[in-house]
């Protein structure tokens, strides 16, 4: 079945218990509603909706489901639903936190809190290149908290990127959309084709799901903080594995950040998962080490310092 545009439920739309305020956003795998609950306290509810599987027209509260695509819909929505039991068991402050999750309308409907700010990646966009390093190690070593709670539930991420990392308020980060956390460390059983964005999914995403583990979640965080340097996404994995043209971290912004921090930037972004760091705890580890700023002397003599690592040495 071709891609194709899902039609949300209706503004007003009474579902279960909760009551549809409007659409939130509509992606490749579900659609995402702000609605109010009994209590009149906004959520967030996902629904799952896969658009190459399904299709619900306007007007229509049931998606239509060919044969052909049945098994494969009811194997997602059964993912789903066990993605919703595993993150329901999560209660960290830097994992958007699972309220409910129900099947009605022939699919699955997930409740979450509602989470108000901006997403890292509007952050991004709004300071194209001109985040600090403070900011970075902060933001980083506490979504890695929540990371690392994910990953001790033996789920993975698989989908990490700044738009998934939310900032509330006071910029504490929050995890969101696990839209791809279909993948767990355990089963073996076939999954659906896997959801990911090019520049932030890790090399694994692109062959054999075997490879995959939490060093997939690290490269995408490895991603993610060059993207707050460059102001963009680096070059996609795929294309990194035919012909590498990514500026490693350490050659285009030596003595602007600390060499430490552009030496993890480029350590997960290793095409080879085995030369990543292989936990995020060990990552962790390296993120909080002390802050060492580059001096004005070194910032002065930054490009003697690079042009000498490519000098020919003199007989």
């Amino acid at each position: 079945m071709a891609q194709q545009a899902n039609q949300p439920l209706p503004n007003g739309f009474q579902l279960e218990e909760y009551t549809i305020d409007r659409q939130l956003s509509l992606g490749g795998f579900s659609i995402v509603y702000l609605a109010t609950d009994a209590d009149d306290q906004q959520v967030a509810i996902k629904e799952y909706l896969p658009n190459s599987l399904a299709l619900r027209n306007d007007g229509d509260v049931k998606p239509v489901i060919t044969a052909e695509h049945l098994g494969a819909f009811r194997y997602g929505m059964k993912c789903f639903f066990e993605e919703g039991r595993s993150l329901a068991k999560l209660s960290h402050p830097n994992v958007i936190r699972v309220l409910n999750f129900f099947r009605a309308n022939d699919t699955v409907y997930m409740v979450m809190e509602y989470e108000h700010g901006r997403t890292l990646q509007e952050f991004i966009h709004k300071h194209q290149g001109h985040i600090s390093e403070r900011f970075i190690r902060g933001v980083f070593t506490r979504m890695l908290n929540g990371l690392r709670e994910v990953h001790a539930h033996k789920l993975l991420h698989l989908d990490l990127k700044p738009s998934n990392i939310y900032l509330r308020g006071d910029n504490t980060p929050v995890l969101i959309d696990f839209g791809a956390a279909r993948q767990t460390l355990v089963t073996d059983q076939p999954i659906l084709k896997p959801m990911y964005t090019p520049g932030f999914a890790s090399p694994e995403h692109y062959g054999s799901r075997k490879d995959l583990g939490p060093w997939s979640d690290i490269y995408s965080v490895g991603a993610s903080m060059y993207a707050c340097l460059a102001g963009s996404a680096p070059q996609a994995a795929d294309e990194r594995m035919k012909k590498d043209t990514l500026g490693p971290a350490m050659m285009r912004w030596e003595g602007q950040y600390s060499d430490r921090l552009l030496e993890i930037i480029d350590w997960c972004l290793n095409l080879n998962h085995l030369y990543r760091p292989q936990s995020v705890f060990t990552l962790q580890k390296a993120l909080v080490e002390t802050i060492t700023p580059p001096s004005p002397k070194d910032a002065e003599h930054w490009l003697d310092r690079l042009v000498g690592k490519f000098r020919k040495p003199t007989k």
